[in-house]
């Protein structure tokens, strides 16, 4: 027993040099709390309290949330949102007194802040925790540029700020007045300008990473980093120069950037470490160094999308640990390496397609095609290339002869019809546009006009689709067997919305609609006739209907409308929630606003009476398989009047709103869409559009090309040009025009769109002239669907 009392003061002892084991000081306890306020109580520290013990573990929610404490204050704070991210913080959040709040804990070594819907400049004020090691505020909406007033956390190891919405350049003095920095990561902004060349000999760097940005210039040589081992720049406009790196690089990603002429063979084969090399999606040339396979730790090698020659061999070897390798899309021929066959290395997966090697299973070119294709990117000998010189100067001489005559004979022809219109003009009396005579005094000529107009957008915007009709219950029952669960798409206050098969094979979606007995049939016809001139390119038009009676009295108990199926997923599915690869290009996206604004143009004047407040959401806009965007949810009649009955004829605000406001209250909407558009940001509440339109107000402000592109998704960033972004902004921004009335028209919208169109494929048109490799370019307008 006296022992054990003796050893009781020493274990005391031990216990106090614990971290975590003192309380908190209660100044830092009301700072955590504070922070937890300014961050709008976002549910991971919904645990947070006044009496939690914030270094007794009671403020960690792993993963999401965690605190650690020397002593009795805090040295690390973590705060993560969900993966997805959150939106933008309501407006009267302030990153300054966030930052002024976490200044109060002076021994703050780690911070993260991520997911958790941040807005506004990077503050600079962040020098002020002056003992910061780590920070990661990614997955936010911070803009403007890196302030000057980060270069005085000295002790500055890790900086992550992926995915927001930093502007303006790399900062020169980043490379030097941090000599701690070993990570520094900018993924998904919006930056612009070079590689500032300081950052070639920063003592510490291991890790940099600014892919997804509008960076061009070559990068700087580092040659002189004994340290990095990942360079990730993917997503820019670098080039056209390799980069000179150190041997110990593990991991280098140039893909989807302006690398051109050959890779540096000998200087590759050096490095033995490395694990990832991609170089995909470039301008890269000449032959493939196939020594590359036998690099001993190599697990990934991407070299697609260029124009890569040479003639593979079997004998080629493979290092023991290769797992993916990605040669399509060059201009290699010969046999793939045995080390690369099914009966070679059966875990290594090998993507070799529209190359010219000796496959024979139809995913490659025939042999010329590749040689052809050497030739037109210059890779010749200068005997061939005179020859060619002297083939093409044959060539051109023929064309020139051949346009010439065109010409002439068009010219005549034109001046014969000419004159031959001019003859007969002299001859025939000028007709009114209307016959006064026979015009009603009841249905002035501005009505006859507009029922021509609505005709012909009817024919128009009708084209392709079949003809509306009725159905029969049988045949929607046997389209959706039975209406099983299996087949329903989901439901609300109406009833339910079904996916089915028409015996033709055609999918459709069905409607089920719960009816008012106290409804009349003349009110039902009166729907259905116009629910039947919902047919429009750009609306998921009605193909016809189905009644369901009560045996008993013979009354309509149950309505189903039947509807076109869009198969190829929403709008926002393609922008702010699209996967790499599956984006929409900035030309794309200015279609499928056209899209929507002619499907709302149609809405409003192309049936009488117009369809107004429709509610118009970027996740209920769909497109089809050839990218066609189609309106899939709108003000139909029968739902309308179903809310009267449901709220005792007050209506929904819409519908109270579309009386006085009409094509306004869509314009808005449509703005919104808009804003996502350009952003590349999933906006879900009002609060974040008003956030969005200041951070647009802030890019528009100034002609300042650099925070115009601060607030542009990266995905499209460098591939819209200047006039057609500014057009989609202005637009954009007279949407959301607070006054209703201060809202443009959806025919100036339209207007202003179809310009925007025209400008940006002229720039394309211009690039793709003047650009070495056409094939990129008749990629993306190829891809462009008609408007």
């Amino acid at each position: 027993m006296a022992a054990s009392v003796c050893h009781l003061p020493v274990f005391i002892f031990f216990l106090a040099l614990l971290p975590g084991t003192t309380p908190l000081q209660a100044s830092q306890t009301w700072t955590l709390l504070k922070v937890q306020q300014l961050l709008n109580r976002p549910p991971v520290l919904s645990h947070w309290r006044r009496t939690t013990d914030f270094c007794g573990g009671g403020g960690t929610v792993a993963p999401s949330a965690s605190i650690v404490c020397y002593g009795d204050t805090v040295t690390q704070l973590h705060v993560a949102g969900a993966a997805q991210g959150a939106p933008p913080l309501p407006l009267n959040f302030s990153i300054g007194a966030l930052v002024t709040t976490l200044s109060r804990l002076p021994d703050l070594k780690v911070l993260t802040l991520s997911g958790l819907g941040l807005w506004g400049p990077l503050p600079g004020k962040l020098e002020r925790l002056a003992a910061l090691e780590i920070v990661n505020m990614s997955g936010n909406y911070l803009y403007g540029p890196i302030p000057r007033g980060l270069s005085r956390l000295r002790s500055l190891q890790t900086l992550i700020l992926d995915d927001n919405m930093i502007g303006g350049e790399v900062p020169g003095w980043i490379g030097t007045a941090l000599p701690s920095l070993a990570v520094l990561s900018l993924r998904n902004n919006s930056l612009s300008g070079t590689v500032p060349g300081s950052l070639g000999s920063a003592p510490s760097l291991r890790s940099l990473v600014l892919a997804s940005n509008n960076i061009s210039g070559n990068l700087p040589d580092m040659r002189g980093l004994a340290n990095l081992q990942v360079l990730d720049v993917g997503g820019n406009s670098l080039g056209p120069a390799f980069p000179r790196l150190g041997r110990k690089v593990a991991s280098v990603v140039l893909s989807r950037n302006r690398f051109g002429g050959g890779l540096p063979a000998a200087e590759l084969s050096s490095f033995y470490l490395l694990e990832r090399l991609d170089v995909s999606r470039n301008s890269f040339v000449g032959p493939f160094p196939p020594a590359l396979l036998s690099l001993p730790n190599l697990r990934y090698l991407s070299i697609a999308g260029n124009r890569f020659t040479g003639t593979l061999s079997d004998k080629v070897p493979c290092g023991d640990n290769l797992q993916l390798v990605d040669l399509s899309s060059n201009l290699l021929s010969g046999s793939a390496p045995g080390c690369l066959r099914p009966d070679g290395k059966t875990e290594t997966v090998v993507l070799s397609s529209e190359n010219c090697l000796d496959r024979g299973d139809g995913s490659q070119h025939p042999s010329p095609f590749c040689q052809n294709q050497a030739l037109a990117v210059g890779i010749v000998s200068p005997r061939e290339r005179k020859k060619i010189g002297r083939q093409a100067g044959f060539i051109a001489g023929i064309v020139m002869a051949v346009l010439v005559a065109v010409s002439l004979v068009g010219a005549m022809a034109f001046f014969a019809v000419r004159k031959m219109t001019m003859e007969g003009a002299k001859t025939r009396p000028s007709a009114p546009l209307v016959d006064e005579q026979s015009s009603s005094s009841a249905y002035p000529s501005k009505l006859f006009a507009d029922a021509r107009y609505i005709s012909q957008t009817v024919k128009l915007g009708a084209l392709g689709i079949p003809p509306y009709r009725s159905f029969s219950l049988v045949e929607l029952e046997a389209a959706t067997n039975n209406f099983a669960n299996s087949c329903l798409l989901g439901q609300d206050s109406y009833g339910e919305m079904y996916l089915g098969k028409l015996g033709n094979g055609a999918p459709v979606t069905i409607r089920s609609l719960k009816v008012k007995r106290n409804q009349s049939s003349q009110s039902f016809n009166r729907h259905i006739e116009t629910i039947s001139r919902l047919r429009h390119r750009h609306l998921v038009s009605a193909l016809g209907h189905c009644f369901e009676y009560d045996l008993d009295d013979s009354t309509v108990t149950q309505l189903y409308l039947v509807f076109e199926y869009v198969q190829n997923g929403n709008l926002r599915s393609r922008i702010s929630q699209g996967t790499e690869g599956r984006k929409l290009s900035w030309g794309q996206r200015i279609s499928a606003a056209i899209g929507v604004a002619k499907g709302i143009q149609f809405l409003h004047g192309g049936i009488i009476p117009g369809l107004f407040g429709n509610n118009l959401r970027i996740n209920n806009i769909l497109l089809d398989q050839n990218h066609v965007a189609k309106i899939g949810s709108y003000n139909i009649p029968i739902l309308g009047e179903a809310a009267k009955y449901e709220q005792g004829g007050a209506g929904s605000k819409h519908q109270t709103d579309s009386t006085t406001l009409g094509d306004k209250i869509d314009l808005f909407d449509f703005g919104v869409i808009l804003l996502e558009l350009v952003s590349g940001k999933p906006i879900t509440s009002i609060y974040e559009v008003e956030i969005m339109k200041e951070l647009l107000l802030w890019a528009m402000a100034e002609e300042d090309r650099a925070r115009r592109r601060s607030f542009v998704d990266p995905a499209v960033n460098k591939t819209c040009s200047e006039e057609s972004l500014r057009t989609v902004m202005e637009i954009c921004l007279g949407c959301l025009a607070k006054e209703a009335v201060h809202r443009p028209s959806v025919e100036d919208v339209l207007w202003n769109l179809q310009f925007a169109t025209q400008v940006q494929d002229d720039w394309e048109g211009e690039i793709w002239s003047g650009d070495g490799s056409p094939v990129s370019s008749r990629v993306t307008r190829s891809s462009r669907f008609s408007r």
